[in-house]
Order: C-alpha cells, then sequence, then structure tokens
C-alpha cells in the first residue's frame, strides 16, 4: 500500500497536514490552564458542528464504539427496553452491545440497502402504552451499506406516539460531512469519532447529550467507570480530565473543527454531496449498482456498490491494494463479497475523487469485468465541470 496515494475507505480519513502537524505536539502539563486552551474550544467547536445550542460535549481517548457504550451505560439500567432496526453492519454491533449489558431490545429486521422504518417505530412506540421503552437507537449512516436514514422523520414519529424515549443516534460517519441538527431532530444523544469527518487519526470518541439525556443520568445503574460522564464533568469544571487525556488529538479537534466551521458546515455538505454524486454518475457509467435502494437513500460519505451476481467484490480492494497502492473498503457482513465500497468523506476533493474512480476503472478492467476505462471518470468528470466547484470558479 503507497502512503503518499489517498485512501479511500470510509475512515479513517485523508489527514490535512495542518491537522496532522496540530497532533504531533511537545507534551504538556495536562492539568495546566495551557490544556484549557484546547479542551474548551474543542468542545464548544463540536457543539457548532453539531447544531446544538446546549449540548453537552463529552470527548473520550476511545472510538465511536467507545461512544456507543458511554450513551447507554450513563443513561439507562439492566433490563431496560431498547428499539433498534437491525439494517447493517453498524446497527447490528449496537445491538450487540445493548444485548451484552443486559438491555432488552426490541429489534426491528430490515433488509441492508434500506432506512430505519420510521412508520414501523411509531407503530411500536404507539403500542407501548406502559412506556417500557427507554430508548431508541438509530444510525444516522449505515457505513457498510451506504445508506443514510432519515432522523428527523424518526424523531416524527416518537413524538407522534407521544412517547418519552430517548434518541440516541450513531452519526460516525455523517457528523461533520452531512447534515446533522442535534436540536432541530431531537436527538438526545448524538455520538461519532475523530477519524471520519473531523479528519483525524482514531482516538476520540465525541458525544454531544442533551438535557434530557443529562437526566437520565441520576436513574441509570449500568456500570460505568471509564466513561461515567459525572466524573467527566467534574473534570472540566476543572479545566482537565479524570484521567490522561489524548491531548495531541484534542489539539487536532480543535483545528478540524475550526477549519470546518471556517469553509462553513453547508459549504462542507454541499462539497460531500458533490463528490458523492460524481461518484454515483461513474457507477452507473459502469453499469453498476449501488446498496442503497433508492436514491433518497444514498450516504454523501460511501458508496456501496453492487459488482454483477456471483464476482467476489473483495477481489477488487486486494488487487487495488496490490496493485497500485490504493486502499477501497470491502463488504462486511451480510453484503460481504457482493459489494465493495467507495469512501468520499473528510479531507477530499473533485481532483482526489477522480483518482479513485480510475483506480476503480483499472482494477475491474483487470478482473475482466467489461468496464470500459474512462466511462466512470468521463462521467463523474463532466459532473465535476458542472457543479458548485466550477460556477464558484467561472464567478
Amino acid at each position: 500500500m503507497s502512503m503518499q496515494n489517498p485512501v479511500f475507505i470510509p475512515g479513517p480519513t485523508n489527514i490535512p497536514e495542518a491537522i496532522r502537524k496540530a497532533v504531533d505536539m511537545p507534551t504538556i502539563d495536562h492539568r495546566s490552564p495551557l490544556f484549557g486552551e484546547i479542551l474548551h474550544p474543542a468542545r464548544d467547536n463540536v457543539r457548532k458542528v453539531l447544531r446544538s445550542d446546549s449540548a453537552e460535549v463529552f470527548i473520550f481517548p476511545s472510538t465511536g464504539t467507545g461512544g456507543w457504550e458511554c450513551a447507554l451505560t450513563n443513561t439507562l439500567s439492566p433490563g431496560d427496553r431498547v428499539l433498534a432496526a437491525r439494517n447493517g453492519m453498524f446497527s447490528q454491533r449496537w445491538i450487540d452491545m445493548c444485548r451484552r449489558h443486559g438491555l432488552d431490545v426490541e429489534v426491528v429486521e430490515t433488509p441492508w440497502g434500506e432506512g430505519i422504518p420510521a412508520e414501523r417505530f411509531e407503530a411500536i412506540l404507539s403500542a407501548d402504552r406502559g412506556h417500557a421503552i427507554k430508548a431508541v437507537l438509530a444510525t444516522h449512516n449505515e457505513t457498510a451499506t451506504g445508506v443514510r436514514s432519515d432522523i428527523a422523520a424518526v424523531r416524527r414519529a416518537i413524538d407522534a406516539a407521544g412517547h418519552p424515549a430517548l434518541l440516541f443516534v450513531d452519526g460516525v460517519s455523517s457528523i461533520g460531512s452531512m447534515e446533522f441538527r442535534m436540536d432541530g431532530w431531537g436527538v438526545d444523544i448524538a455520538v461519532t469519532g475523530s477519524q471520519k469527518g473531523f479528519m483525524l487519526p482514531a482516538g476520540l470518541a465525541i458525544l454531544g447529550f442533551s438535557a434530557k439525556a443529562m437526566a437520565a443520568g441520576a436513574t441509570a445503574t449500568l456500570p460505568r467507570t471509564f466513561f461515567d460522564i459525572r466524573d467527566m464533568e467534574k473534570g472540566y469544571a476543572a479545566n482537565g480530565y479524570p484521567y490522561t487525556p489524548a491531548v495531541g488529538l484534542l489539539n487536532g479537534l480543535k483545528l478540524a473543527t475550526g477549519m470546518l466551521l471556517d469553509e462553513g458546515l453547508e459549504a462542507v455538505f454541499a462539497r460531500h454531496h458533490r463528490i458523492a454524486e460524481g461518484v454515483r454518475r461513474a457507477v452507473h457509467a459502469w453499469g453498476l449498482g449501488l446498496c442503497a435502494a433508492s436514491p433518497d437513500l444514498y450516504s454523501d460519505t460511501v458508496s456501496a456498490i453492487r459488482t454483477t451476481e456471483g464476482f467476489d467484490a473483495t477481489r477488487i480492494v486486494t488487487l487495488a491494494a496490490s496493485k497500485y497502492g490504493v486502499a477501497f473498503g470491502t463488504g462486511l457482513g451480510e453484503v460481504a463479497g457482493k459489494v465493495f465500497r467507495i469512501g468520499h468523506l473528510g479531507s477530499l476533493t473533485d481532483v482526489m475523487a477522480l483518482s479513485g474512480i480510475a483506480t476503480a476503472e483499472m482494477v475491474m478492467a483487470d478482473l475482466g469485468l467489461g468496464v470500459r476505462l474512462g466511462s466512470g471518470v468521463a462521467a463523474a468528470q463532466e459532473y465535476y465541470r458542472h457543479g458548485a466547484s466550477a460556477k464558484k470558479a467561472a464567478a
């Protein structure tokens, strides 16, 4: 694998040089006022990226999986019932974590390639007269299938049922890249990580808690120590952490969130949509389709591309790495061997995306898949030439 080529996996993503340098910093005293100059601006910026005015932001030395655990253990008790749809690998893993913590999970089985069935959630919640369901789990962007679910519709379903359940959202592969409105969508806990839209190395679990979620902690009895937000609150109030923080990553987060806000969140989302649409047009030109069942479900951060029946799509990923030094994502779970994934999020440009499309074409031609060299590149080029970047340059 070449370290000079951009990666096209859906995380970790490419790291801008300025952020890499921000992470690579000298040791400082993490109990000094200097650390507060890193910590508090980073938390404030995360809150803005989440589109929240009041969320309590917690940043743990961990990953998105640790963020899931933090959400559960700080708000729920053994035996509590939660509602979730299983429509991909990452929703499945969150469900598994719930069960390992002794929670009672009501699972709505959903075809991989489909989004969260909000109407089904509404029916289940409406039937739950005793309000046994304490939380609704929603994966905003299912990284395994390239499917974006409508979180606003999930919130409307909860409200239409008149149900008090908390809404937890996995935004690991969406926050910082696609439209996300914590306050506007009534999200109680938003979970993400450092290695995707924030363009950092893996190592931080990043969460936003609503006031309702914070209050739930008073009665939650699931065991928690490392992920206890009560300890973290006390640490933040004293300008530090209850244990040793990942100072370099936090310094990088401060810069990364500042870069996103300086670009403008709407511009960030438009850039991701433009790059993703170019990839999708290339896929169409190849005569292939996406795992996502319909255009309204298309993710702007990752495309899971179906190959022809009977062909092992993992061969594309393997050959791209060994022959061209380029990383694509393999299929996971139920779509393993059926799709390969092109990640198009984080630090990426139209020109970088074209290099990934061109590589995928070469690999598929090498493997005899009948893809005409230049077909997908041309389709993406035509779109990018007339997209937002071209219009902006002409103005």
